[in-house]
């Protein structure tokens, strides 16, 4: 059995999903798009532009996405989010920054949370949503 994380870009992130997991690969280490299908002319659910189905992986682990043009009720959500843990300080402080800048949004600065508002993780913690809407979760372990 497997599980993977599969994104759904609908409403005002129709359209972004190949520009998000080309931004997504060119900032996580040994990350790749590993293939992308595009909607046929005239298939229900998007247009040509769009991408139907896509495999990409981050530092090795996979992940899907597909987009709909299609009037969805849902988003997505800071409620799920990806979790990135790592023991180097650097690191985690320059994917949160290029993750957050252009539109994103910081929800927790990353900080030193040790002590009073401590979050139990690590070192460090901090929690942001990009500009494609994807919510992401940052944590400097010791």
């Amino acid at each position: 059995m497997n599980t993977t994380t599969f994104l759904t870009f609908v409403g005002d992130q129709c359209g972004k999903a190949e520009e998000a997991i080309n931004f997504y690969t060119s900032i996580f280490p040994n990350s790749e798009i590993k293939s992308i299908i595009k909607y046929a002319e005239g298939e229900a659910g998007g247009t040509p532009e769009l991408i139907k189905y896509g495999i990409f992986s981050l530092n090795g682990t996979d992940y899907m996405c597909s987009e709909s043009n299609y009037n969805h009720s849902w988003s997505f959500t800071p409620g799920v989010s990806i979790f990135v843990s790592d023991n180097s300080e650097s690191f985690i402080q320059i994917l949160f920054d290029k993750l957050s800048a252009n539109g994103g949004q910081i929800m927790v600065p990353l900080d030193d949370y040790k002590g009073e508002g401590d979050y139990g993780f690590g070192k460090k913690f901090g929690w942001c949503e990009d500009k494609y809407g994807i919510s992401w979760q940052f944590v400097v372990t010791e």
